[in-house]
């Protein structure tokens, strides 16, 4: 069964994420989504360097809400920033110390971080213990890194290794 359906949760997700894509709820596109998420696990799997485990399924799904909240939330923040004064935006490069050693999660906080408007993650370095971090306007740079391991790291370090 493994041979057929390797990444059982990531077809559905590659499933929805086509419907998403196409706008249409339509059978036939049900159906190719269907198939799109069969066949790219199927497809890539010799690229997946290590087997995914999720040790807490709830976690991710909160995580996932608490990723989109904050999406949502700092594009008005830097929306607010650019139109207001930008003069006083002070940007900031910032080192994080990595307490996440699987390759997936160290990943997945990097995007996470880049997909939160403001902040980019910029380098990861070479022994993978720490991420160097840029955000837009950050003048407590203590404080964005206490935040980053609260709100992103701890879950995925939760989600994604055995503790």
């Amino acid at each position: 069964m493994g041979r057929l359906l390797p990444h059982p949760l990531l077809t559905p997700i590659l499933a929805i994420v086509w419907l998403l894509l196409t706008n249409s709820f339509d059978p036939g596109q049900i159906v190719m989504g269907l198939l799109l998420g069969w066949a790219i696990p199927l497809i890539s799997i010799r690229f997946w360097p290590e087997k995914v485990y999720i040790y807490k399924p709830l976690t991710l799904l909160r995580y996932s809400f608490l990723l989109l909240f904050d999406i949502i939330m700092a594009n008005f923040t830097v929306a607010r920033l650019v139109l207001g004064n930008p003069d006083r935006i002070q940007p900031a490069f910032v080192v994080m110390p990595l307490d996440l050693t699987s390759d997936l999660a160290i990943s997945l906080l990097a995007n996470s971080i880049t997909l939160t408007p403001g902040t980019l993650s910029a380098q990861l370095s070479l022994d993978r213990k720490y991420l160097l971090i840029h955000a837009f306007n950050e003048t407590d740079t203590k404080a964005l890194v206490a935040e980053i391991k609260n709100r992103y790291e701890s879950p995925l370090k939760e989600i994604f290794e055995k503790c």
